[in-house]
């Protein structure tokens, strides 16, 4: 018989922020896609993926381009990775839940758009579209310290990074 999960305890681990890497003095090349609808929320997430990308990679090039909503950040994301323009993409946008199914057929085919381009090119996508309920879930994930999203993916990025230049030597 499997084994039962314990929804609380999952529920608690993913209100944890991951431990951070280890710094790195190495140059890396990131960008953050970034869309300008939720303007607030994606700010939030921008502005603490940046912070934290300072503070682990202090020789990284950051760079940012916007997009109007998060439908249009994996076409932008595309053509970054298939320029070869990064060591990691960030790609950040907020899709809040209304009354109908638009919001999580949105968050589906954006997540599995960026999942298809990080595999076709190799390029590393650290996926932070979120999808949220209320204001309250997007303020806590996305304004606020304790379990920001933004970083969380500042630490994916750069541990990914990481690990794909490790790759690439060998």
């Amino acid at each position: 018989m499997p084994a039962r999960s314990n929804c609380k305890s999952e529920i608690q681990m993913s209100r944890v922020t991951p431990r951070r890497p280890r710094v790195t003095e190495s140059k890396r090349r990131f960008i953050i896609v970034a869309s300008k609808f939720n303007a607030r929320y994606v700010q939030g997430l921008v502005d603490h993926a940046e912070k934290e990308l300072n503070t682990l990679a202090r020789n990284a090039t950051i760079s940012i381009q916007r997009v109007p909503g998060a439908f249009e950040i994996p076409v932008v994301v595309r053509e970054l990775a298939s320029l070869d323009k990064a060591d990691a993409i960030i790609a950040c946008g907020v899709i809040m839940q209304g009354e109908t199914n638009h919001a999580k057929n949105l968050s589906r085919s954006v997540t599995d758009a960026l999942q298809r381009i990080a595999v076709d090119y190799g390029v590393p996508v650290i996926n932070v579209v979120l999808s949220f309920d209320n204001e309250t879930q997007a303020r806590e994930r996305c304004l606020e310290n304790k379990i920001n999203r933004g970083t969380e993916a500042a630490r994916a990025v750069v541990e990914i990074a990481n690990v794909m230049s490790e790759l690439r030597r060998k």
